[in-house]
């Protein structure tokens, strides 16, 4: 009986090789009803045909040559339709089903044949029971081969899109900019993936101010153009042109996709534009929508597939987190830098006693505005205030407590501090500050530099709180050709910053010559991972001894010549011209403390008003004159001088050595005092008490005449 099976089998294999794709085409047929999703593939589609002939052929091999199954491998066919359902996202389990499908059809074919070569059904029965074992054992061997073909796939897309999207994490989002964000994803879009790639944004989310962006409404949004890439060479120009703004009819594909925040895989069936294939894929963060990428491909490329899907869709995440970024970055900064320059100041403070420019530059690195400061102050006496001051941190709280300190280091200033004096109350403000905001000791800080310059000594008075000393350039003692400036960086105490509490701040003084250049900064300038900081200090004081130039000039060469190429942090820049006060323009009278010497003050005064020609000032100037060396006499202690300066305004200084300072107070009506510090506040447009090491001086300031009679020299 074996015999005869095997003789029969033969026989129905060589009766069935000549109608083998005859056969195959009928095995598709009936498959084709019962799994008609596989034909959703034109790729696998195309391959059905040539591999079940493929399979039928080597079965009938089987059959005929009584081959070991073992040793037959799965046509190339088949190993091809299991790559192709492993990038097309068909499930294995389905794969394998019509793979026993197939073959099971195939089976009841041959033995329809068999039933068409003889009637001895014990001969059909023998043969089928041969025939089912070899086909088991047939589809065993090529399930294991096409499953092995399907997995190798599947690992190698999967592990292709995990590199891609490690490379995309690297390559995308680059920096906190939101144009060239989406110009990374287009470029990054078009390598070996897709012909064109287009993002688009909605255009009010690039203009509200509002930190959430608007949700898609129901009619069509207006969408901007950010960016595009093509790589195809056809002479056509985009559609819509970057930067422009542009709307998707409602009923489109890419306005459903950014209604519903779906990504979608799209095939025209009529494609105008050219491109068969499309990715529509909203760019969502945070749970919201900003905008819609598209990736496109046309002509002879693959058509996008299911896990082209899933690798765009990751990459668009990946992007719509950094446009997201970006854009918040973008607000940000724009509202920190608003405030920043806001709180500094708008125009130059009137005074006379130095010319200034100044000049400050917001970082360009991630970390957003800083709390970069400086100040022009006047003060009594003809003097100035330059201040130059630095917030740790970034963003809107930098800029914001920045405002505030430059705030108190105003009000301090308005009571003459002295500049030790003065930090110790600004560090006492910055710890008050901690406390308020509930922040640890040490995270809110600062750093300060005050420097008070008197234009009549031509005295410079500074004190650090862990900032920088400033440049002093000194001009050559004699013009000429060969006459040379000197620059120094003055050896002071540099005490803690601002927020440590309880540790000394130091006063330095140095006498200026006139025309002398004072440069003060903050270290942006001149601090850089690329560059040592006492290079930065040589080409600093290049620059402000190349040549002679106005403040405003050596600020623009500062900049141009010592800004580092990678910085990353803000710079403040403040220069200062010294000027001198006109010997002719100050008058100094040594008084005894003796009530007899207010008639000697007073004779003092008007005889100096009227070398100035200020007569008109002299009754109120005599009265103010009076009452202040009175006040000296009776309350103060000698040594007493009254000094008259003749400024932008009128000052009369009496100086004492008692530290007591004067109060305003109501007299009563029979009260034979109490009714000078009154007048004097009347008399005057300003008034008020500095003290200094060695005692107080008592100020009066009057505004001039229109016509001004006396300017600094």
């Amino acid at each position: 009986m074996g015999i005869d099976v095997d003789a029969f089998l033969r026989r129905l294999a060589q009766e069935l090789r000549p109608r083998a794709e005859e056969s195959a085409d009928l095995l598709l047929q009936r498959l084709a009803v019962d799994m008609p999703e596989l034909w959703e593939h034109e790729e696998i589609a195309a391959l059905a045909l040539e591999e079940t002939a493929s399979h039928i052929t080597r079965f009938l091999d089987v059959l005929e040559q009584r081959i070991d199954v073992t040793d037959v491998d799965a046509p190339p066919e088949a190993l091809e339709i299991a790559r192709q359902a492993a990038r097309h996202g068909v499930p294995l389990s389905r794969l394998l089903r019509s793979y026993r499908l197939g073959h099971m059809i195939l089976v009841q074919l041959i033995q329809g044949e068999a039933a068409r070569l003889t009637d001895d059904w014990e001969l059909m029965n023998a043969a089928a029971m041969r025939l089912v074992g070899a086909a088991f054992r047939y589809v065993d061997r090529g399930s294991e081969q096409v499953v092995a073909a399907y997995q190798e796939e599947r690992d190698r897309r999967l592990q292709r899109r995990l590199l891609l999207a490690n490379e995309a994490s690297r390559r995308i989002g680059t920096s906190l900019d939101t144009a060239r964000t989406a110009q990374e994803l287009t470029e990054f879009g078009t390598e070996d993936f897709a012909d064109l790639v287009t993002v688009d944004l909605l255009d009010s989310l690039l203009h509200d101010g509002d930190d959430r962006p608007p949700a898609p409404s129901a009619r069509t949004p207006v969408l901007r153009r950010i960016a595009q890439r093509s790589v195809l060479d056809d002479g056509a120009g985009p559609p819509v042109a970057t930067g422009r703004t542009h709307t998707y009819p409602a009923e489109s594909e890419p306005a459903r996709a950014l209604a519903s925040g779906r990504p979608r895989l799209h095939r025209p069936t009529a494609p105008a534009s050219g491109h068969h294939s499309a990715l529509l894929l909203p760019l969502r963060a945070r749970g919201n929508t900003l905008g819609l990428a598209q990736f496109l491909r046309s002509g002879t490329a693959t058509p996008f597939d299911d896990d082209d899907l899933l690798l765009a869709q990751e990459i668009a995440a990946l992007a719509a987190v950094s446009i997201d970024n970006a854009r918040r970055y973008s607000q940000e900064r724009t509202t920190a830098l608003t405030l920043q320059r806001s709180l500094l100041p708008q125009r130059a403070v009137e005074q006379s006693a130095v010319d200034t420019a100044s000049r400050y530059l917001p970082s360009g690195a991630r970390a957003g505005v800083g709390g970069d400061w400086y100040d022009v102050i006047p003060l009594s006496g003809a003097r100035v205030a330059l201040v130059v001051g630095d917030v740790v941190g970034r963003g809107l709280h930098a800029a914001a407590t920045m405002g505030r300190l430059r705030t108190a280091v105003r009000s301090f200033a308005d009571i003459d501090l002295m500049p030790d004096e003065l930090l110790t109350h600004l560090d006492d403000v910055v710890i008050r500050l901690q406390r308020e905001e509930a922040r640890d000791v040490g995270e809110l800080s600062a750093t300060c530099l005050y420097a008070v310059y008197d234009p009549v000594s031509r005295l410079c008075t500074l004190a650090s709180a862990g900032h920088v000393a400033p440049a002093v350039a000194t001009p050559p003692d004699a013009p000429g050709v060969d006459a040379t400036w000197s620059v120094d960086f003055p050896e002071m105490p540099i005490g803690p910053p601002l927020g440590l509490g309880g540790l000394p701040f130091e006063t330095a003084q140095f006498e200026l010559a006139e025309g002398s250049l004072l440069t003060l900064y903050t270290d942006g300038l001149i601090q850089s991972r690329g560059r040592d900081v006492d290079a930065a200090r040589a080409a600093l004081c290049d620059a402000v001894t190349d040549g002679p130039a106005t403040p405003e000039e050596i600020c623009d060469r500062l900049l141009a010549a010592v800004l580092p190429d990678d910085r990353s942090d803000d710079v403040a820049l403040l220069v200062a011209r010294t000027r001198a006060l006109d010997p002719g323009h100050v008058t100094t009278l040594d008084l005894p403390s003796d009530p007899a010497a207010v008639a000697g003050a007073r004779a003092r005064t008007v005889e100096t008003l009227t070398a100035w020609g200020l007569e008109e000032l002299s009754f109120a100037t005599e009265l103010i004159v009076s009452e202040l060396v009175t006040n000296a006499i009776r309350y103060g202690k000698g040594p007493i001088q009254l000094r008259l300066i003749l400024q932008s305004t009128l000052t009369c200084e009496v100086f004492d050595t008692n530290s007591t300072s004067p109060h305003l107070r109501r007299a009563r009506t029979f009260d034979e005092g109490g009714r000078g510090l009154l007048l004097v506040a009347q008399l005057a447009e300003r008034w008020g008490t500095r003290h200094s090491r060695e005692g107080k001086v008592i100020w009066a300031e009057q505004a001039l005449p229109a016509e001004p009679h006396g300017t600094l020299g």
